[in-house]
Parts: C-alpha cells; sequence; structure tokens
C-alpha cells in the first residue's frame, strides 16, 4: 500500500525540527529528519529571532527529506510558539527580525492600553487571557515608540503565517495564531476594530484570516529546485503549536481536559463557544481558536522552561547533568520541602533560575532547596499543585466537572510528573503522544487532502498508533493537605 507523506515543519521556542510523516495501514508514522538550535539573539537591548536562520534551517531541513527519499510529498504544513509576528514592506520585502516575546519593550504597555480602553472591554471582545507578551502589547510598544518598521509596513505576520509567505508568497493569516494575539474578536473571528481604534493600532497591515485546512498554495519554485523537491502543496494546519498539539490529544467521551506540556503549560478544555464572562475574566482564563472551529479554552503558564533553565545555570557552573539524572533526584528528594509560583514574575526570566527560586522562597519564609534534587522535585511539585489550581477553576465555570486529563507534548514522559499531576488532581491521566504537534500538525494536512474527514477520525487514529500511558492517583490525602496550603502562593 502506498504511503502518504507530509513535512511537519514545528518551530518551538527552544529548537525547530522538520518531521517526516506518513499514513497507511491505519497507523501514522514519524520520523525526524532535521532538528536545529532556535536562539535568542539581543542586539542592543533588545531581544529578537533570528528569522534568516530559522528559514535557512527549514529549507535545509526540506532538502535533507529529499535526500531521504521522499522527494514527493502530500503536503507543508508549518506551527510555531504564538504572539510573536514579523513586519513585510512594498514588494513583499522582509522588514527586520521578528521581536521576542521576552523582549522588555512591552513592560508598562498593559497598564498603558488600560487607560486607553478599559480591560473589562478587551476582554469581551477577545476572550484572552492578559499577559503582557501577547501582540497586542507588543503592536501598542512599536505605535508608542514611533518605532520606524511601522510607517513601511503594508502587512504584519504572524511567525508561521511569516514562515508559509516565505513559502509561498501569500499573504494570510491562520485563524489559531491570529486567536493568540488578543487583537481578533473570538466571536466574530475577525479583527476587534474597536480595539484596533481605541488604542491608535494600525488595522491596515492586519492580513486576511483563513481556517485551517486550506490549501494555501505550491511550495515555490526555487526552493523546490535548491531542496529537489517535486512541487508540493502548502497547507494552512492549526499553525499555532498549541493548536495542532490539542488536535493530538488521543481523547474519548466527554468531560476530558489536555494540558500540553513543554516549555509552557497550556491547561484547559476544548468547547464549541467561547466562554466569556466575569468569572473567566477574573480568572484570567483565554479562548484561542482550534481546529474544525473549536476553542481552545484555557489558561497559559510557564512550564518545564523553569526546569530548563535550572539545568542552563548548573551547565553554566560547569556540573553538567542529564535530565534523566536530574529526575532520579528529584525522586530521591524530600518531599514538598517548598512550593513556588511558576507563574510569579520573579520566575519569568532571571538570569540565574536557581537563585530566583531561592528568593520566591526567602519572601514567603520556606524552606530553601538545599540540592540540584530539591529544586528539580520543588519544580514538580510545584506545576502539579498548579495544575489543580487552574483545574479547580475550569470546574467552576463548565456545567460538568473534569473527569481525565490528557498529557501530550514532551512532558508526557515525565513519569514522576505525571505521576504528581495524577496524585494532585486525583483524577486518571493519560499521557501521550510526545510528539503531539507534529502529530496534529500530519492530521490537519490528511484533512485537507481528503485522507481523513475528521478530528474524531484523526483521533482515533492517533490513539491506535502511539503508546499511551495511564496514570492513577495515589496519596490523596497527603497531596490535598499539601494542595490546601500552597495555593494561597498562586495566582
Amino acid at each position: 500500500m502506498l504511503q502518504s507523506k507530509y513535512a511537519a515543519i514545528d518551530f518551538g521556542a527552544e529548537s525547530g525540527r522538520i518531521i517526516l510523516g506518513s499514513i497507511s495501514n491505519n497507523k501514522i508514522g514519524l520520523e525526524e529528519i532535521h532538528r536545529f538550535a532556535n536562539h535568542q539573539v539581543k542586539v542592543f537591548d533588545n531581544i529578537h529571532w533570528d528569522l534568516l536562520h530559522l528559514f535557512r534551517e527549514l529549507k535545509n531541513g526540506l532538502a535533507r527529506v529529499s535526500a531521504a527519499g521522499h522527494k514527493k510529498l502530500m503536503g507543508i504544513g508549518v506551527d510555531t510558539w504564538g504572539v510573536d509576528f514579523g513586519l513585510i514592506g512594498r514588494n513583499k520585502t522582509l522588514l527586520g527580525n521578528p521581536y521576542c516575546y521576552r523582549d522588555s519593550r512591552t513592560n508598562d504597555m498593559m497598564e498603558l492600553a488600560f487607560k486607553k480602553i478599559p480591560q473589562k472591554n478587551i476582554y469581551e471582545s477577545t476572550g484572552i487571557q492578559f499577559m503582557q507578551l501577547n501582540s497586542l502589547f507588543q503592536l501598542l510598544s512599536m505605535v508608542e515608540t514611533n518605532h520606524p518598521l511601522l510607517d513601511v509596513a503594508e502587512n504584519l505576520l504572524f511567525m508561521p503565517d511569516l514562515f508559509n509567505f516565505l513559502l509561498t508568497g501569500e499573504v494570510y493569516s491562520d485563524y489559531t495564531i491570529a486567536s493568540t494575539s488578543q487583537l481578533l474578536d473570538a466571536r466574530t473571528k475577525e479583527w476587534a476594530q474597536r480595539i484596533f481604534k481605541h488604542l491608535s493600532l494600525p488595522l491596515q497591515i492586519m492580513p486576511q484570516i483563513i481556517q485551517p485546512k486550506k490549501l494555501l498554495g505550491e511550495l515555490k519554485s526555487d526552493i523546490c529546485r535548491e531542496a529537489a523537491l517535486d512541487s508540493a502543496d502548502v497547507i494552512v494546519i492549526g499553525s499555532h503549536d498549541t493548536a495542532s498539539a490539542v488536535a493530538a490529544v488521543p481523547a474519548k467521551g466527554k468531560n476530558w481536559a489536555y494540558l500540553s506540556s513543554g516549555t509552557w503549560s497550556l491547561l484547559g478544555v476544548e468547547v464549541k463557544d467561547p466562554i466569556i464572562n466575569e468569572k473567566s475574566l477574573h480568572n484570567n482564563f483565554t479562548n484561542e481558536g482550534g481546529v474544525e472551529g473549536t476553542i481552545r479554552f484555557l489558561r497559559n503558564m510557564m512550564g518545564m522552561w523553569l526546569f530548563e533553565r535550572c539545568r542552563l545555570a548548573w551547565r553554566e557552573n560547569n556540573a553538567p547533568l542529564s535530565y534523566d539524572r536530574l529526575i532520579t533526584m528529584a525522586a530521591q528528594a524530600q518531599p514538598f520541602k517548598c512550593v513556588i509560583d511558576p507563574d510569579d514574575a520573579l520566575l519569568l526570566n532571571p538570569p540565574d533560575m536557581p537563585q530566583a527560586i531561592v528568593e520566591f522562597c526567602q519572601r514567603r519564609g520556606q524552606q530553601l532547596p538545599a540540592n540540584k534534587g530539591e529544586f528539580v522535585r520543588c519544580i514538580f511539585e510545584s506545576l502539579a499543585l498548579k495544575y489543580r489550581f487552574i483545574i479547580d477553576m475550569i470546574n467552576s465555570m463548565l456545567p460538568e466537572p473534569i473527569e481525565k486529563l490528557y498529557i501530550v507534548g514532551g512532558g508526557s514522559e515525565n513519569n514522576i510528573l505525571n505521576q504528581f499531576i495524577t496524585n494532585a488532581l486525583n483524577i486518571p491521566v493519560t499521557a501521550g503522544p510526545k510528539e503531539a504537534t507534529a502529530v496534529g500538525n500530519i492530521i490537519v494536512q490528511a484533512m485537507a487532502k481528503g485522507e481523513l474527514n475528521s478530528i474524531r477520525e484523526g483521533r482515533e487514529l492517533i490513539a491506535q498508533s502511539f503508546p499511551l500511558k495511564e496514570y492513577t492517583p495515589q496519596d490523596q490525602k497527603v497531596w490535598q493537605e499539601q494542595y490546601e496550603k500552597a495555593r494561597g502562593f498562586f495566582t
């Protein structure tokens, strides 16, 4: 039987990769073809993404796909992280390198925006969680500083839209990535004109919005020649990486939640319509667009970034330890010695993450972690307890409580963290697939090509293609006691 082959191009905040996906004999196969680093670059006082490096590596990956004997692809799909964007000028000219969401230019922008338009009105239109890194505040900072690129910009393209433009020359914005910006009306699925007007933002540079499953255009001929590929369709998928990851949740039944566990943690439920009310505003929940017109009602919080930044700090201090070794040390460490709020501003992007954790604990009169295992265990226990805090919020806003959690992404293979999560939530957990973003990317491409009829059909295919691990709650009384102590730390 012939295999249908798709290239999933997945850019993360730490690395990018090109994964070849195949569908045959009612199974999905994955092969990682190319992986590369994605570094933030500081220029003077600002942090940027190196767009040309990333595009070069994208093309290198496509060339490797061809060199591996896969010259004919059914489709190519690109997904990335959210909120960041680039600008295009006259004659389709790239204007500079995109800023990184961790750049300080958005400091104080939320407060400035609320002076011009009430916070409640912004949320009523967009239904998006307030974070200073949102595209809304990035664009406002450019307006407020009279950024010269805005004088010549003709289009604003979010990161996956920007790569799609480089691949095809077409200028559009995928609904799922546009929905992360806090510039989109959650109900009409069009740009929120009232917000643009009140904040004097340039509505004229915003592109037309299209839905996933659309064939955007053919891969440009010069890229085909450079990569030695036959012509291929570039397909608009759920191009926000979380939209693709949620599309790959192998869920059954109802009353389930998902956790996309990686650098960031995205915890929520899939609903048909936005949930926008006083409680969702107070709880700072977001309504992001999903595949097939769904809404990802979720809370975006810090994830394994805390752990990775600790590893970086220790490596710089000439103490390189493997991921597995640190996990083992955490399992042997003293439980519940201290708890942090993963979303505290102190931990957003400190120069020294272990020291920032120590400072958090000192401010709250807690014991301090004394070794690397205790630092890691503190992070994992704190994440699990914070997830419980968020699930309690979700349950307060839904007609029926969550009965099961599905964990996808890189964190789905972290056994100790996943056991902590099921203990804290006191509900069963299913973990996997690890490569959820790439799998969801491929599933939506297959839907666009008519190989699959729906996300439901795709999820059934995923469940029979990848190993899934089940976790059941343990030590519920202890975890409930710790949650009661810790939840006062959380916001």
